[in-house]
């Protein structure tokens, strides 16, 4: 069952008895920390926050321990006068797991967060188990193709605004699938959510970031965590096929194609998801 079927906005609300954790200087992180298990770190993408995973790891949190959290100047996290880079990101991701005596972890990244994810299993392969990306941004040759489409996404939020860009996305992100099943009330809900995750300034900040980092495809070669690709078969940046061929770049990677599902294929079918994130992992503990 699709989101797109239940119509009601999300609940994001925040666990207000929840600490903050320091992860450098001047930065401390929301975060959310259910279940036990293997550890699975879920990465936002700019405009999601960390209670939005909860309806989309209600099965996962009974067999492992999933921690979301919201990144520095976004969300409940703490606000700084220069937006993080990539590298600072990263760098938070490590002191997160630190402060939760986390060894190592499996990352899920969606869409831009992908990058991120990346850069964290390259710069600390021994605290990355593995990597589920949905819907990842990269590209056989490189990433222009997304940092196109980020463009365009900041040009109609700086002319005409938080509504006119949720237009903009959901017609690109959302599958076909779903937005003919959800139809008017399915993109209201939706809206709703949208517009309450994050602010203009937070969405112009980091669709800025996405423009920058090292965009080589040739640095997924020196992965070398199991990767898990999940891809929707209507993601607007690959097809099925480049998805498998993405996926070949990594030394250890596979792609899963989610059929009726977007660029964010969690949204499409939450289950599905679940079931695919949750026999990954227990693959790769098989291996040990």
């Amino acid at each position: 069952m699709s989101d797109s079927e239940d119509h009601e906005p999300y609940d994001l609300s925040y666990r207000e008895d929840t600490p903050r954790i320091r992860t450098r200087d001047g930065v401390e992180l929301y975060y959310e920390s259910s279940g036990e298990g293997p550890a699975l770190t879920l990465l936002n993408n700019f405009f999601i926050t960390s209670p939005f995973w909860r309806a989309h790891t209600q099965e996962l949190v009974k067999n492992h321990r999933v921690v979301s959290y919201d990144m520095a100047n976004h969300g409940a996290s703490s606000r700084l006068d220069t937006e993080p880079t990539w590298e600072e990101h990263a760098a938070d991701v490590i002191g997160l797991l630190d402060a939760l005596e986390i060894d190592a972890t499996y990352l899920v990244a969606t869409s831009a967060s992908s990058q991120l994810a990346r850069d964290v299993a390259l710069t600390h392969p021994g605290r990355v188990k593995g990597l589920v990306l949905a819907g990842p941004v990269f590209g056989l040759k490189g990433m222009r193709r997304h940092r196109q489409l980020n463009r365009s996404w900041l040009l109609t939020l700086q002319h005409h605004g938080m509504a006119a860009l949720y237009n903009q996305i959901y017609a690109e992100v959302i599958s076909g699938e779903m937005n003919e099943q959800g139809g008017t009330p399915g993109f209201l809900g939706l809206r709703e959510s949208f517009l309450a995750m994050s602010t203009p300034e937070e969405l112009t900040n980091g669709l800025t970031l996405v423009q920058t980092g090292d965009p080589s495809s040739a640095l997924l070669s020196r992965v070398t965590a199991p990767t898990l690709l999940v891809l929707g078969d209507d993601d607007i940046l690959l097809s099925p096929q480049r998805g498998h061929d993405v996926a070949a770049l990594f030394p250890d990677g596979r792609c899963e194609i989610m059929p009726n599902a977007g660029h964010v294929p969690f949204l499409d079918d939450p289950e599905g998801f679940e079931v695919l994130v949750g026999k990954f992992v227990e693959e790769v503990e098989s291996r040990v």
